[in-house]
């Protein structure tokens, strides 16, 4: 008998036959003894649809309205997951994030959590309930109501999870676990029966789109054991903790990619101190994130600037590129939205020498040029062409055998 945090996502809620079904799985959970608090998402393709009303009535909607607006989809959720489970006979109370007192701060539509009060959810578990509640969405100090950002589900449940003290934090989601890549890349990837807080970020980050990265790094500064699991089907998933024990046999846990890189290179730029700074405190100024930097400095003393950034910001980082080139006298500005990321990451790469090597093999042998590199601890990370993503992904799974279960 433990206490437990489930989360469903979208997809898993997304009719009513899917929250039927959502209502079983909890039933069954709540009669073996455990007590259970869900979290919901709004309906797939719920929020799309209030964020195209929204644009209808205003080009850039008011941002405590769209909070508002939005915050909507996860209470139909919560309130027909309760009648469902009423329905199977099984006590069950529903609670918006404003109700269960989700503190949060002001800064509307991408809030952060300060605080939770868990009283009332206390009670109801004691009671005998299930407790419901509305992923995504808190209230602020003032009563206003505020949403997570795209995603904050996943955080809801994970700080819910800390503030109750749960036993784990399961994350139900279209996919039965973190796999070693995208299995719609390669088939032969293989379920990860565990993973790392560290690996998990790095996966997250780096385009694996499985967990919110946010709510990775809230379970791994609270210590709350995630696991990854089908809302469709049965099985363990994936355990993510900081326990490593489970991969110390394997230098590496995962291939992750980015199909929205696109890069911008600005050459002949005078190499002087500050030119880095007035290159690149423009475009974050626009607040436009920037992943990886090269710098290269020519024997006439200029620099060739070269980094990345998504390919929704191409446009306006070219535009301010091009008026930052105008000022600092550089010769071009050129952009590639064609790239792509691909990383390896892994835990085991900090005790074992030569994995950037083989890497750098791999690509060498399937004829890959790699455009820029970036490392850290427990990934390395380079850009290439995006024609080539498929075939690298592939290449480097074969090669570092992820296929094979390093248990075994």
């Amino acid at each position: 008998m433990g206490l437990f945090v489930y989360k469903f996502g979208g997809t898993s809620v997304g009719t009513v036959e899917r929250i039927q079904a959502v209502a079983e799985k909890v039933k069954a959970a709540h009669e073996s003894g455990d007590q259970i608090v869900v979290v919901v998402s709004a309906m797939s393709g719920e929020t799309n649809r209030l964020t195209d009303l929204a644009k209808e009535m205003q080009k850039t909607p008011v941002a405590r309205e769209m909070d508002v607006l939005l915050s909507t989809g996860e209470q139909v959720t919560m309130s027909l997951l309760c009648m469902a489970l009423t329905n199977l006979g099984c006590s069950a109370q529903s609670y918006t994030g404003g109700q269960v007192r989700i503190v949060t701060d002001s800064s509307h539509t991408k809030a952060r959590i300060k605080r939770i009060d868990d009283k009332k959810i206390h009670a109801d578990l004691s009671a005998g309930k299930v407790v419901v509640v509305a992923g995504f969405q808190g209230m602020d100090e003032e009563g206003s109501i505020t949403t997570l950002g795209r995603g904050g589900s996943d955080t809801t449940a994970v700080a819910l999870a800390a503030a109750l003290k749960a036993d784990e934090c399961h994350i139900y989601t279209d996919v039965d676990g973190v796999y070693t890549t995208d299995p719609r890349v390669e088939p032969n990837a293989r379920r990860l029966e565990s993973i790392t807080f560290e690996e998990m970020l790095e996966m997250a980050s780096l385009g694996s789109k499985i967990l919110q990265i946010r709510s990775v790094e809230f379970a791994g500064k609270y210590n709350v054991a995630l696991r990854v699991l089908s809302s469709f089907s049965e099985g363990r998933g994936t355990l993510i903790t900081y326990e490593e024990s489970a991969v110390e046999q394997a230098l590496i846990s995962g291939i992750a990619f980015n199909r929205d890189e696109a890069k911008l290179t600005i050459t002949g730029v005078p190499d002087i101190p500050g030119a880095a700074f007035k290159i690149l405190g423009p475009i974050a100024d626009a607040n436009i994130e920037i992943d990886m930097i090269i710098q290269n400095v020519a024997d006439d003393a200029t620099t060739d600037f070269t980094f990345t950034v998504h390919r929704n910001d191409l446009e306006s980082a070219k535009a301010i590129l091009t008026a930052t080139s105008e000022s600092l006298g550089a010769k071009s500005v050129t952009t590639d939205e064609k790239t792509v990321k691909v990383s390896i990451v892994g835990v085991g790469m900090r005790s074992h020498a030569g994995i950037a090597s083989k890497m750098f093999e791999v690509f060498a042998d399937e004829n890959i040029n790699i455009q820029m590199i970036s490392t850290s601890e427990i990934k390395i990370s380079v850009v290439i062409d995006e024609k080539y993503l498929e075939l690298a992904v592939r290449a480097l799974h074969a090669a570092f055998e992820l296929d094979k279960d390093p248990a075994t």
